[in-house]
């Protein structure tokens, strides 16, 4: 088949959207030719990947708007007005190709994101939307925790969203999925309302092969101190504060505990003066933003992976902890609650902050105090990553729901259904 894909963010070697979009790439390209089009910004990173491990099978297609529309573009404030007006200019690129090539099918990859619309969905072709995702949000018992600009970004995002919602483009693309993937149930709600006929709960997030094995080939740490780590950027919405206020708690039952965090943003200082006023300070180490393969080395380093993200649509720390044998103690919220069993971790409720801070802390007792709990359910954290978040298992996956739509001149068959 000839296909067709948007990776606004597509890049190697990288993990969140950029992984998600590049990742795509090479697994539709084991079953299909595949033309891609994508930021020409991404350029330089693809095609030094290339030049190590080509993708014979892909067409890469690089766009961006005139210099005047690059305006709008400034950091992350204008990102999503640029994205926005990038897809329009995709669409025109996408037309013209396919007059030239003539696809069996469109695929939007990226950004995962289902309150924008991708103009793909106007081909005369079946077009595939996601996963995407979105919908996930902060309780609103939690607001009262954050920053003034973190109470700001809520707002804004929810007024985003919103809009987004009420925009008639956004409502063709729903209207015109011939299938729809959700990143999280809460996602799902939303597109079924959009008008999408079908869809189905698919993480976006996974991992390669060698990204499962290497971490197992990692000497575990032994140590007798206890150990937590988080990793991400240090956003409000991350949680970070509810993982020191729980180590807190957890650490005046267990005096020698330590705690990692890996990662940069805004909320650093402020999360700093927190670990201060809780009088860790001295067992909590901000060890900044790191390379990916540092990271995986370091997770061997650490017992447990503490998440408290509170709207996180795919969760990639989970699976990178999990592939490297850790239990996962996380919030009952969006693409992690997915990803984290009662066989591989511990899912914490999120009601009020002081319950999930309580709650996270006794999590975190509970995993400390039983080793063999511990390895039980490393073991099995391992094993759910290899079966259900290998990008090689899901591009099978991909190319068997091409197959079935393909074939599907009158409506979706049943195969395709079963998907759902």
């Amino acid at each position: 088949m000839k296909v067709l894909v948007s990776a606004y963010a597509c890049e190697p070697g990288v993990g969140s959207e950029p992984g998600v979009g590049w990742n795509w790439a090479r697994q539709i390209s084991r079953f299909h030719e595949v033309w891609v089009i994508t930021r020409a910004n991404n350029r330089q990173p693809i095609e030094m990947a290339l030049a190590k491990d080509p993708m014979p099978g892909v067409h890469w297609v690089y766009l961006d708007l005139p210099r005047w529309a690059r305006f709008w573009k400034r950091g992350q404030r204008g990102v999503h007005l640029y994205y926005y007006l990038w897809q329009l200019g995709a669409y025109f690129v996408a037309r013209r190709l396919h007059r030239e090539v003539v696809f069996d099918l469109c695929h939007h990859v990226t950004f995962v994101n289902y309150w924008m619309p991708s103009f793909l969905a106007m081909l005369p072709v079946p077009f595939v939307w996601g996963p995407v995702g979105g919908a996930e949000s902060a309780p609103r018992s939690f607001w009262r925790s954050f920053s003034l600009r973190g109470k700001v970004y809520e707002v804004v995002r929810d007024l985003a969203r919103s809009l987004g919602q009420l925009d008639p483009c956004v409502r063709l693309t729903a209207r015109r999925a011939a299938f729809a993937f959700a990143t999280s149930q809460e996602t799902e709600r939303r597109l079924n309302a959009l008008g999408c006929k079908t869809v189905s709960v698919f993480s976006e997030a996974g991992l390669q092969a060698e990204e499962v094995s290497r971490p197992a080939r990692i000497p575990l740490r032994q140590a007798s101190s206890f150990r937590l780590l988080t990793l991400g950027r240090l956003l409000h919405w991350k949680g970070v504060e509810f993982g020191l206020r729980a180590f807190a708690r957890f650490k005046s039952r267990l005096p020698e505990a330590e705690y990692c965090i890996i990662g940069d943003g805004p909320e650093r200082k402020r999360l700093m003066r927190v670990a201060e006023e809780l009088s860790v300070a001295g067992s909590v180490t901000f060890l900044g933003a790191m390379p990916r393969w540092q990271v995986m080395e370091k997770l061997r380093d650490c017992d447990v992976l503490v998440h408290p993200s509170l709207h996180d649509s795919g969760g990639w720390v989970c699976l990178e902890a999990m592939a490297a044998g850790l239990p996962v103690v996380c919030l009952d919220l969006g693409g992690p609650a997915l990803q984290v069993t009662e066989e591989t971790g511990i899912k914490v409720p999120a009601i009020a902050p002081e319950q999930a801070e309580r709650d996270l802390a006794d999590a975190i007792y509970k995993l400390a105090r039983d080793l063999e709990l511990r390895a039980r359910l490393g073991v099995a954290a391992r094993k759910r990553v290899e079966e259900h978040f290998n990008w090689d298992r899901k591009g099978l996956f991909m190319a068997k729901l091409y197959h079935s739509l393909a074939n599907a001149k009158d409506g979706l068959t049943a195969e395709t259904r079963s998907l759902a």
